[in-house]
């Protein structure tokens, strides 16, 4: 399953804050639950679990696999909670699995595809391309059924 926000946005290239283009950017695509008052220092988004899980882990070391369990001894939060967030990404197509050896063990573990999120939005992108053909071919089977109904007089 793919599912990601798609919306009008102006590119944010006028800033070099990184804090300021991730909250903008994660919001954006859905990530971060829009409504969350991104200016207002009081709100703890930049403490956030999926801000953090994006930007502290995932962003920053974009070639590593990350365990779960790892993730959630490091962020302080629950499996659940990190697997919530992971799987959002995973709904996006930005994040493959690798085996990890975590205390030992070998784990699933989670990082950006090729290692790269460059690389790994480009997934997201042939995704959103694709459901837009194929909204497009449904638009197109709507019109001309309507317009076989209108001929038929139905």
């Amino acid at each position: 399953m793919f599912e990601m926000q798609v919306t009008s946005n102006t590119p944010l290239v006028t800033t070099e804050d990184h804090h300021v283009l991730l909250e903008t950017f994660l919001t954006q695509i859905g990530y971060i639950p829009k409504g969350t008052d991104l200016k207002s220092s009081t709100t703890g988004i930049r403490d956030s679990v999926p801000y953090r899980l994006f930007v502290e882990f995932l962003l920053s070391n974009p070639a590593k696999a990350w365990a779960v369990e790892e993730l959630a001894a490091l962020m302080d939060t629950s499996k659940p909670t990190v697997y919530r967030h992971l799987n959002k990404l995973r709904n996006m197509d930005l994040l493959e699995s690798a085996e990890v050896d975590f205390d030992g063990q070998s784990r699933k573990g989670f990082r950006f595809r090729f290692g790269d999120f460059s690389k790994a939005w480009s997934f997201a992108e042939a995704n959103v391309s694709m459901a837009m053909e194929n909204y497009r071919k449904s638009v197109n089977h709507i019109q001309a059924v309507m317009a076989r109904r209108l001929r038929e007089g139905v």
